[in-house]
């Protein structure tokens, strides 16, 4: 018998299954930060220094809204959650393991840093030039010129996590054409 505190288990999941519950919780983390930042963001204070910085269009302002709203809601949120769910399914649809349960973890630090650090280079530099626009236009040159290079690495990184999780993908589809090419019609 059930109590209302001990969940009914409906199946027990592989060691390989797992790690993939980190997947959603990154996606919910990001899914979370970017509904906050949606709220924040139409605050009517808020809203109108965003609009004094350009926000949507251009400028500092478009960093913010929609640059790092979109991105921790898409990548940070959808993304990580395709990439979990696929590594959840391809194995059952294809009956065979994934290629490499180390390219699972690493698909999720390397995108999952990249995801933070992209946010936080936007945030940050949308923040900064902002304030500088505001009270001081000629010192935005000075903070965007870091810009560049910080946007730069934090993409490599995602990109990695990015790229780790295409080969997996490819190489367990390509396990799985070897098995279907060995199986009699």
């Amino acid at each position: 018998m059930q109590t209302s505190h001990q969940p009914e288990k409906l199946s027990i999941p592989t060691e390989d299954d797992t790690y993939l519950v980190k997947y959603l919780m990154v996606s919910a983390f990001c899914l979370f930060i970017g509904t906050v930042h949606g709220v924040l963001q139409v605050i009517r204070p808020i809203r109108a220094w965003l609009d004094s910085i350009g926000s949507p269009y251009g400028g500092p302002g478009h960093l913010i809204d929609p640059l790092a709203h979109a991105h921790i809601n898409v990548i940070g949120g959808v993304v990580i959650f395709l990439m979990g769910a696929s590594y959840y399914l391809l194995p059952r649809m294809g009956g065979v393991r994934l290629y490499s349960q180390r390219l699972v973890k690493h698909t999720l630090w390397w995108t999952g840093l990249g995801i933070a650090g992209f946010y936080s280079t936007l945030m940050t530099f949308g923040i900064l030039e902002g304030i500088a626009l505001l009270e001081d236009p000629d010192s935005v040159d000075d903070i965007h010129r870091f810009y560049g290079p910080t946007i730069a690495t934090v993409s490599t990184i995602m990109g990695i996590g990015f790229w780790l999780y295409f080969a997996n993908v490819f190489l367990t589809f390509r396990k799985i054409r070897k098995l279907s090419s060995v199986k009699p019609s």
